[in-house]
């Protein structure tokens, strides 16, 4: 298994160009007011799919009572830990 932190540069490069990608693609079909962006790196930090993956997630207005939190907000039964 690869992590973020055991990639090489041009491969983080890549990373955050395809975020920029994918958050243009969101931002024209459904108009989010906000992301989070989230990277688990290992079963500890909560990784439960073992490769290399972010998660980009859309935020709407409203979508939850209190958005603090972020990232680890983001699925409302799981928002405590």
């Amino acid at each position: 298994m690869i992590n973020y932190f055991e990639t090489t540069p041009e491969e983080k490069i890549a990373i955050l160009e395809l975020l920029d990608e994918c958050k243009a693609m969101v931002d024209e079909t459904f108009s989010p007011a906000g992301y989070n962006i989230g990277i688990n790196c290992g079963e500890t930090a909560g990784q439960t799919i073992f490769h290399l993956h972010v998660h980009l997630i859309p935020r709407y207005e409203g979508d939850m009572e209190d958005p603090r939190g972020g990232v680890r907000g983001v699925v409302p039964e799981k928002r405590i830990y």
